[in-house]
């Protein structure tokens, strides 16, 4: 009898990690498995969005001061995307609404994670005076990312670079997050995943819409 007999037992864990990974890896489903991990820890509260507690509820001095900036230049001028019917879109033609713009990519496991939670918030607060800026970074073409879009069934606005990309928009992380005022002033950046369909963001784009 041989006492060496293979056993499944004798294989260490992470060999059967590595091969589980491994699989994943090569059918593409690892972003997913990773995705809803990070999903199930954003669910639990662990990473909220953060918001100015200025901005929550703005004074009469605040509201001064973006009536004051109203004529500058905003953020990101000069900046095109293109949406995924083919249109080109200014960047500056979103002044005198509020951005919500998220900087993501189909193969960022954050990114995947986080944005069941913006199509909610979308969903919840979208309008002609608060716009979604959905900006994928990714090289693999347009098809790549309206093929994800379409398969997770998202509705909120997504778009891809057109032009060179703003120096304000530079971030060391992805996915990142930034808020732009009516205005056309960054107000809020988020690095990293996070809970975006929480009351205070909402309340938070709610009370910057222009009067």
């Amino acid at each position: 009898m041989n006492k060496n007999k293979f056993s499944i037992k004798n294989i260490p864990g992470w060999t059967v990690m590595l091969a589980v990974f491994g699989i994943l890896y090569l059918t593409g489903l690892h972003t997913e498995a990773i995705g809803q991990v990070q999903r199930l820890l954003l669910a639990t509260g662990v990473k909220n969005a953060d918001v100015p507690e200025t901005l929550q509820n703005p004074d009469a001095n605040a509201v001064a001061d973006a009536s004051a900036a109203a004529g500058s230049e905003m953020a990101g001028a000069g900046f095109k995307m293109v949406d995924l019917k083919g249109n080109t879109v200014s960047f500056e033609s979103l002044k005198g609404k509020v951005v919500f713009m998220n900087i993501w990519a189909t193969w960022c496991p954050p990114c995947v994670a986080e944005m069941p939670n913006i199509q909610r918030l979308y969903e919840k607060v979208g309008s002609e005076k608060i716009a979604f800026v959905m900006l994928s970074v990714d090289e693999g073409g347009m098809e790549k990312v309206k093929k994800f879009i379409d398969k997770k069934g998202f509705t909120f606005p997504v778009y891809m670079p057109a032009s060179q990309f703003p120096q304000e928009f530079y971030s060391n992380a992805i996915p990142t997050t930034f808020i732009i005022s009516p205005e056309g002033k960054i107000v809020a950046k988020q690095e990293g995943m996070a809970d975006y369909d929480t009351k205070e963001v909402q309340d938070f784009l709610k009370n910057m819409v222009k009067k």
